[in-house]
C-alpha cells in the first residue's frame, strides 16, 4: 500500500525546516526569552541594537543545533514515542549524514556569532556546548534530564548578561536561578505528555521521577522562579511595570498548577501550558523593558 506521503513527498527544504523545528516557533522563543531578559536588564532596558540582533540570531542557531543533535541521538527512540515519531530522522525522510551536516552548519553559525562577543561571553558559549551536546544522553543515565536542559537554558542568561557587562553579578545569578527553575517547571509539564511511552522504552524524565507528585513538583519550581524574580526586582530596584507582570505570571503559574492537579488532564493541555509559558515569558520581558 502506498502512503499519502509517498504519493505527495514533502519538499526537502520543508523537511529541513521540521528538523530545525522552525515550524514550531514556541520552542525557539522559549530559549530566546531568557536571553532577552538578560540583555534587557543588564543594559537598564536599553540594549544595543547590534547586540540584540546577535543574541536573537545566536539563540535561533543554537536552538536549531540542539534540536538536530537531539534527533541524531534519539533517532532510534523517537519512532517509539507518539509525539516524536514523525520527526525527519525518526521517519528517515532525511539521512543521518544530512542531519550531521546540518548540525555542524547550525553550530558554525552560532560559533561565528560568538566571536562578536567579549571574552567572558565567548568562553561561556564554549562551556555551554558540551551541555547542549550531552543533554539527549541524560535521559538514558540521569533521573532528571530536564535539569540538564534547564542548565543549558541558564547559559542563555549568563552569556547575554556578560555580553553587556563583561562580568557576572548577583543580579545575573538571580536571573539564572529564575530561568533554571522556570525551565525545569515547563519542561516537566512537557515531559508529562510522554510518560507512558518513556516508561515503556525505559528512558528517564522528571515527570516519571516525581510520579504522582509531578504536578506538585511543577508548582514548587514555578514558586521558586517567582522567588528568584522577586529577589531580582528588589536587588535591581525595578519599577511597578516589572511587579505587575511578575504578579500576572505568578497567577498564571498558580492556575496551571491547579489544572495539572485535576483528576483527568487531557494530553493536549501539556502543550498548551508550554505555549502559555512562552506568552508569560514575553509578558515578563515587557515588564523588564518598562522597569
Amino acid at each position: 500500500m502506498v502512503t499519502p506521503s509517498r504519493l505527495n513527498p514533502e519538499p526537502t527544504w520543508l523537511t529541513v525546516i521540521r528538523l530545525l523545528r522552525w515550524n514550531k516557533p514556541a520552542g525557539r522563543f522559549i530559549l530566546m526569552i531568557p536571553a532577552l531578559w538578560a540583555v534587557t536588564l543588564a543594559s537598564d532596558g536599553k540594549p544595543p541594537l547590534a547586540l540584540m540582533v546577535i543574541i536573537i540570531l545566536g539563540t535561533l542557531a543554537t536552538s536549531a543545533a540542539g534540536c538536530v543533535i537531539n534527533d541524531l541521538w534519539d533517532r532510534d527512540i523517537d519512532p517509539q514515542v507518539q509525539r516524536t515519531r514523525t520527526r525527519p530522522l525518526a521517519e528517515k525522510s532525511l539521512s543521518v549524514k544530512v542531519g550531521i551536516v546540518i548540525a555542524f552548519i547550525a553550530l558554525g553559525c552560532a560559533g561565528s556569532l560568538a566571536f562578536y562577543l567579549n571574552d567572558l561571553s565567548f568562553w561561556l558559549c564554549v562551556a555551554a556546548l558540551p551541555v547542549i551536546i550531552c543533554y539527549p544522553l541524560a535521559k538514558r543515565i540521569f533521573p532528571l534530564p530536564q535539569l540538564v536542559l534547564s542548565l543549558a537554558w541558564g547559559f542563555a542568561v549568563l552569556i547575554s548578561w556578560t555580553a553587556v557587562t563583561a562580568q557576572l553579578e548577583l543580579s545575573a545569578w538571580l536571573l539564572w536561578g529564575a530561568t533554571v527553575f522556570w525551565t525545569l517547571g515547563f519542561d516537566t509539564v512537557y515531559a508529562m505528555s510522554d510518560r507512558e511511552d518513556d516508561k515503556k522504552i525505559g528512558i528517564n524524565s522528571s515527570a516519571l521521577f516525581f510520579g504522582s507528585y509531578a504536578a506538585d513538583a511543577v508548582g514548587v519550581f514555578f514558586a521558586i522562579t517567582a522567588v528568584f524574580l522577586t529577589s531580582l526586582g528588589i536587588v535591581l530596584k525595578l519599577k511597578v511595570g516589572f511587579w505587575i507582570t511578575v504578579t500576572i505570571a505568578l497567577i498564571g503559574w498558580i492556575v496551571q498548577y491547579f489544572y495539572l492537579r485535576s483528576t483527568k488532564v487531557p494530553k493536549s493541555i501539556y502543550g498548551e501550558i508550554f505555549c502559555q509559558n512562552v506568552l508569560l515569558g514575553f509578558l515578563l520581558l515587557i515588564g523588564m523593558i518598562f522597569a
